[in-house]
């Protein structure tokens, strides 16, 4: 068995700070309201692709704040994340970070938590990507890495895009209730959990497909 995170809202409660900074950014700049809903799963090169195409001057004002947020915002761990990764550590089951976050964000991320180097096998950022999710090519990518099967695979991610990128890959998809609420995530997962607290590595062994 091998297991791929997501980062943000899923190892770090972040989701509620980055939909904040980009509905101002989509009401500023595109007229949008819950832009930030929109864009979670998509690396920033494919937002801007998307929604910022030929806005060059847009993209040059954007770029610094989103630089000086990320310097500044918070990495907490969802509760219990830690825990529970030293646990599947200690079994030997080999586990990678699967990110649309790029490295410049990721180096913030590192020097708040720099023991996430040392816990997990790899960890795969935006740079490893040309599709964004829904697509299943960063998990697809994430199984290679690690010598993974689909069927060998458990995901964890709390974004619509991110769910069905896993769905997608053919792996198991535990979902997190940090970004959308329980009853949108079970039609769509394997398994719906609040937090990591008190989630053993039997338990996502052991826990049935529920999903159709």
């Amino acid at each position: 068995m091998i297991v791929l995170f997501d980062f943000d809202g899923v190892i770090v409660d972040t989701e509620s700070q980055y939909t904040g900074f980009w509905n101002k950014m989509g009401e500023k700049y595109l007229g949008l309201e819950n832009f930030g809903h929109t864009i979670k799963g998509q690396t920033l090169v494919q937002t801007f692709g998307k929604y910022f195409d030929g806005k060059i001057k847009e993209q040059g004002e954007i770029l610094p704040l989103l630089n000086d947020f990320e310097r500044d915002m918070t990495y907490g761990y969802v509760p219990g994340v830690y825990q529970f990764m030293t646990g599947l550590k200690e079994a030997g089951i080999k586990m990678a970070i699967v990110t649309s976050s790029n490295n410049i964000k990721m180096a913030n991320a590192y020097k708040a938590h720099p023991e996430l180097l040392e816990i997990v096998d790899v960890i795969l950022t935006s740079e490893h990507f040309s599709k964004s999710k829904p697509d299943p090519e960063c998990f697809l990518k994430g199984m290679e890495v690690l010598g993974g099967k689909p069927e060998e695979t458990i995901i964890f991610e709390d974004s619509f895009h991110g769910i069905a990128a896993g769905r997608a890959s053919g792996a198991r998809v535990i979902g997190l209730t940090t970004t959308n609420n329980r009853e949108a995530l079970a039609p769509l997962c394997d398994m719906v959990i609040d937090d990591f607290i008190g989630l053993t590595v039997q338990d996502i062994i052991l826990h049935p497909h529920n999903y159709q």
